[in-house]
């Protein structure tokens, strides 16, 4: 059975560690930590990560290498990034949550997972990325 390839943002690294989301983002992690799913890193991910807590960002490397696939911050990215900035999905206040999407999108992503309800996970900015 191919494993699932799923992009995560910043937000699921962070949930481990809080109350509200820690069980949901613990056992996504606890899929990749076991290869059930694969997940999709962007280079952003891991430049958010540089000022998180210590305890965040010690939960990226128990994840194995071999179910972490890199995904570069493009041109194609930057341009999805733009493009949903220009048609107003949102503003450019929150460009880091546009390049997320972009980059799950151009991934080809199976699925995107976050925490963040204003910008990324609501039915009408869904509709609007797509």
């Amino acid at each position: 059975m191919k494993r699932l390839r799923i992009y995560i943002d910043t937000s699921v690294i962070g949930g481990c560690l809080d109350v509200e989301f820690a069980a949901e983002s613990q056992r996504l992690i606890e899929a990749m930590q076991n290869k059930k799913a694969v997940m999709l890193l962007s280079d952003l991910v891991i430049n958010e990560l540089v000022d998180a807590p210590v305890d965040v960002r010690n939960i990226l490397p128990s994840v194995p290498t071999e179910v972490i696939e890199n995904v570069p911050l493009t041109e194609e990215i930057i341009a999805l990034r733009d493009a949903y900035i220009a048609a107003g999905v949102v503003t450019s206040k929150s460009i880091n949550d546009a390049a997320h999407v972009a980059a799950a999108t151009v991934a080809r992503a199976d699925a995107i997972v976050s925490w963040n309800f204003k910008h990324i996970v609501r039915l009408d900015k869904m509709r609007a990325y797509n």
